[in-house]
C-alpha cells in the first residue's frame, strides 16, 4: 500500500546496422609524427615552467614593493611625529 509502483522499463527496438567498408590508410611521406609530438610536449612544458617562474618572480616583487611602502609610511609617521615635539 505504501510502496511506490515503479514504471516498466521500455524496450528499445533493435535495428540492424550494416557494416561500414574499411578505408585504406593514407600513404605516408616517409616521416613519422612522433618526433614532432615530443618536441611539442617539451615546448609546452618549457612554457609552463617559464610561466610559473615568472609568476613567482612577479609575486616576490609585489610583496617587496608592499613591504617597502609600509616601511616608508611607518618611517614618515615617526619622522613627522618627532618634528612636532
Amino acid at each position: 500500500m505504501f510502496r511506490p509502483k515503479l514504471p516498466d522499463v521500455p524496450t528499445l527496438p533493435t535495428t540492424a546496422v550494416p557494416p561500414q567498408p574499411m578505408q585504406a590508410p593514407a600513404p605516408s611521406a616517409g616521416r613519422t609524427v612522433a618526433p614532432f609530438v615530443g618536441v611539442g610536449v617539451g615546448a609546452v612544458a618549457a612554457v609552463v615552467v617559464v610561466g610559473i617562474v615568472l609568476t613567482a618572480l612577479l609575486a616576490a616583487v609585489a610583496v617587496s614593493a608592499v613591504s617597502v611602502a609600509i616601511a616608508a609610511v611607518v618611517l614618515r609617521s615617526l619622522v613627522s611625529s618627532a618634528n612636532k615635539r
